[in-house]
This record gives structure tokens, C-alpha cells and sequence, in this order.
């Protein structure tokens, strides 16, 4: 049996716009391109799957429930415009601040790799045929050592991490692939990677 080939999606920043701790399905805003992207995934049986770091959880910014609450709309905004995403991840951890179990060292959190191993073993995925899209180097390192191939976009902390004054820095581990501008853009070079 043949394994899936999938396209990893950082969400905050890529799939929606970036606005900081997302505790309101009133700042939710989809970017528009993503719709034609995700579109464009499903069209080649690719799998569309979101991997995002919840960080807000741990500091108690807001719950799991509307962590998956805002993933259900999402999904359902998706659907609506004939674009399907078959699963989401999430890490609702953080190493040095946070309540409770959620403060601790994981082997989920991006940058490490353990969001899309679990969807390569939950989902048949074959992470070498396979591709990250995210907004920050630590989205293109959780790639690297997952050996999937890393699209940085200039959409959420893109443009900033690209001037050097983002969230993270580049170092050997993190080199993208390839640089868009936008999802839609990241998507069409993954397509054409694939002729």
C-alpha cells in the first residue's frame, strides 16, 4: 500500500493572519489565498495537515477546548469553500512558562519534529515526499528533522524572521527550501516540485 504524501501547514501566520495569542474567533482571519491553496493540495491527493504550537494554553491565555474549537471553524470555513483539511495538531506547551503539566520540556513543540511524526504514523504519511509551509524558522527546523522539505512564506513573522528581527534566527538547521510570498505561492512551487 502506498503511503500519503502530505503538505504540513503552520496555522497562525499562514493559514491565518498573525495576531499574537488567538483567544477570540473574532480576530480568526483566514488568509484569502489559503482557501485556492488547500484546494490545490487536495487536487493532487496530497494531505493537508496543520501543525501549530499553542503556547497560549500553557500560560493560561485560553483552553485546549478553544484551541480545538478554533480548529473545528477553521475546518468547517474550509469546507465551505470545497477545501478539505484532513487533520490538525497541536502543542499546548511550553518549557519555561505555564501552569501546571502544560510547563515542561516535549517532544512536540516545534521546533522539534514529534506534531508531524505522530501525523506520519497516525495518517500513513511518507515524510520524505512531503513538505512543511510555515511563517518562522522554527516551522522549517521541526521540517528538517522530520526530513520533509520547508517552505518559509512572508505572510505572519515571515517578512520579520527574513530581516532578522523575528521571533527566531537562522542557522544551519533551518535553511528553507524554498521562500514565497504567501501560501498560495508555497503551494504552486511544492506542485511544480512534483511534475
Amino acid at each position: 500500500m502506498k503511503k500519503h504524501r502530505a503538505v504540513f501547514l503552520d496555522r497562525d501566520g499562514t493559514i491565518n493572519e498573525e495576531v499574537g495569542y488567538l483567544e477570540d474567533l473574532a480576530k480568526l482571519k483566514i488568509i484569502p489565498a489559503a482557501f485556492e491553496a488547500v484546494r490545490l493540495i487536495n487536487d493532487a491527493k496530497m494531505k493537508a495537515v496543520v501543525i501549530t504550537n499553542q503556547a497560549g494554553v500553557a500560560r493560561g491565555l485560553f483552553s485546549e477546548d478553544f484551541v480545538k474549537t478554533a480548529n473545528n471553524f477553521l475546518h468547517a470555513e474550509f469546507l465551505k469553500e470545497s477545501a478539505l483539511i484532513d487533520a490538525f495538531y497541536y502543542c499546548p506547551h511550553h518549557p519555561t512558562e505555564g501552569i501546571g503539566s502544560y510547563r515542561r520540556e516535549c517532544d512536540c513543540r516545534k521546533p522539534a519534529a514529534g506534531m508531524l511524526l505522530q501525523a506520519a504514523r497516525e495518517m500513513d504519511i511518507d515524510l520524505t515526499q512531503s513538505y512543511i509551509i510555515g511563517d518562522r524558522y522554527n516551522d522549517m527546523e521541526a521540517g528538517k528533522k522530520a526530513g520533509v522539505k520547508c517552505v518559509l512564506v512572508k505572510t505572519g513573522f515571515g517578512q520579520s524572521v527574513l530581516q532578522d528581527d523575528g521571533p527566531d534566527q537562522l542557522t544551519a538547521y533551518n535553511q528553507p527550501d524554498f521562500i514565497a510570498e504567501d501560501i498560495l505561492e508555497a503551494v504552486r512551487w511544492i506542485l511544480k516540485e512534483n511534475k
